[in-house]
């Protein structure tokens, strides 16, 4: 059952029971109103019947026999013990009931009014006692046709009914018509996720132009969400075009170093004739090879860690010793090359130690690759609105202005920037772990006079 239909049927059902109470309440009141209207004109007549004391005025009479007839309209005597007495001349012969309860309560001094079937013609009965000077206590019945009264409550019924019938029947068609017109929009809104759902367009929008009610602010809070569903696919979307981009280079990178293993254990094993310095070339550069796969897979390792969101552990990390301690090993790594650590601050940053270190590994080895032997590289510090920037400054090549903005990127290498045997991997770790630190890393370079990569990270307040 549609919410439309619940709807128009609740609304039915209360308006019905609505008007079916007014109805009852209004049928009891004019069925009781119009009662006690001839009850209070039977018990005026009565009291004028006990004021003239109709049997003083009548007295029977030895000739005539007990149905004497008495002047008025609808009126009879009985004694005491119930026999009837007079009656006036339009009752006939007929004579007004008294049922065995009204004749008790009417002995024992009270009213008494009732309703009879007489010759087919409803009529309301009122019976009282009334005192007599000569014989004691009567009874009067007076008695009015009530006919007329049940006509007009049964033309009331059905004025009721008929119109009551009527008024549901054009509600049900005026609710299901407000009903469909406040659904509207809902009905637009599903139409609307349907269509998204089946064309994947998360550009659409629902169309309201309606007051800012309920219905409204669902309208506006179903644009919001396809606002946020829209942003977020275009974010699956960039993700999933990425990891097939890594997929795609990582697999060129790792099919080119497995290649080279291949082609020099065939030659080994095919046990060619040759000397002992072509032997041993074949062995160098299959242990080169070996190491760079070895790089490889501990940079997508790393790429694989940051990728899977797992938080580092940020410290109070002193970043003197540390930059010491990696300038250190970066000698060992070229101990001909001039790597200088000046104007170093004695300041401790909230860093990951193993992944700051890694950073600034990264930086120098680049750094090392992309500048002559001769020329040195240069590590400083400086604060910077309460942070310290860590910047490590070369005198190499340099970087052309249309490759800065993608140097950053996974396995991009530009003829200037990458031209040695890396995997374009460095400088994209590099980034996500500063970052993974609530860091950021910038590089400003010039071509033929060097770059400068700047480092920035939280300074520990003591």
């Amino acid at each position: 059952m549609s919410i439309r239909l619940r709807l128009t049927l609740l609304y039915i059902a209360i308006l019905a029971l609505t008007l079916i109470t007014f109805s009852v309440m209004l049928y009891v009141i004019q069925s009781q109103a119009t009662l006690d209207a001839i009850k209070s004109t039977l018990e005026r007549q009565a009291r004028d019947a006990q004021r003239t004391n109709l049997m003083r005025r009548f007295p029977p009479r030895s000739d005539l026999p007990q149905s004497t007839y008495l002047p008025g309209r609808w009126t009879q005597i009985r004694s005491v013990d119930g026999s009837v007495i007079r009656r006036t001349a339009d009752l006939s012969d007929t004579t007004l009931p008294l049922s065995e309860d009204g004749l008790r309560a009417v002995q024992q001094g009270t009213s008494w009014v009732e309703t009879a079937q007489v010759e087919d013609d409803p009529l309301l009965i009122y019976s009282q006692p009334i005192p007599n000077a000569e014989r004691g206590t009567e009874i009067v019945q007076i008695a009015a046709p009530i006919i007329e009264r049940e006509h007009s409550l049964a033309t009331l019924r059905a004025i009721l009914i008929g119109g009551n019938t009527l008024a549901i029947l054009a509600a049900f068609a005026i609710g299901w018509g407000l009903a469909g017109a406040a659904l509207q929009p809902i009905h637009r809104i599903t139409q609307t996720a349907q269509a998204i759902g089946a064309e994947r367009d998360f550009r659409r929008r629902v169309q309201h132009v309606g007051p800012n009610d309920e219905v409204g602010q669902l309208a506006v809070t179903f644009n919001t969400m396809l606002t946020e569903l829209e942003s977020a696919y275009r974010q699956v979307e960039q993700a999933l075009d990425t990891q097939r981009r890594f997929v795609a280079d990582a697999s060129h990178e790792l099919r080119t170093p497995l290649t080279t293993l291949r082609g020099n254990i065939e030659l080994l094993r095919n046990d060619l004739p040759m000397d002992a310095k072509e032997r041993a070339d074949i062995l160098t550069d299959t242990k080169d090879e070996v190491e760079r796969l070895i790089r490889l897979v501990n940079q997508l390792l790393v790429l694989a860690r940051v990728d899977a969101g797992r938080p580092l552990r940020a410290e109070p990390l002193p970043l003197k010793p540390l930059i010491e301690d990696v300038c250190r090993q970066a000698k060992l790594l070229a101990p001909r090359r001039a790597i200088t650590a000046e104007t170093l601050l004695d300041v401790q940053v909230w860093a990951d130690r193993d992944a700051l270190k890694q950073v600034l590994l990264i930086l120098l080895d680049n750094a090392r690759m992309h500048t002559p032997a001769s020329a040195a590289i240069g590590v400083t510090t400086a604060p910077v609105d309460g942070r310290v920037a860590i910047k490590i400054h070369d005198t190499g090549t340099g970087i052309a202005p249309d490759l800065l903005p993608h140097i950053f990127e996974r396995f991009y290498r530009g003829d200037i920037s990458r031209s040695g045997g890396g995997a374009g991997l460095g400088l994209s770790i590099a980034r996500e772990l500063i970052e993974a630190q609530n860091g950021s890393i910038t590089v400003e370079s010039q071509v033929g006079r060097g770059s400068t990569f700047t480092v920035t990270l939280p300074q520990v307040v003591e």
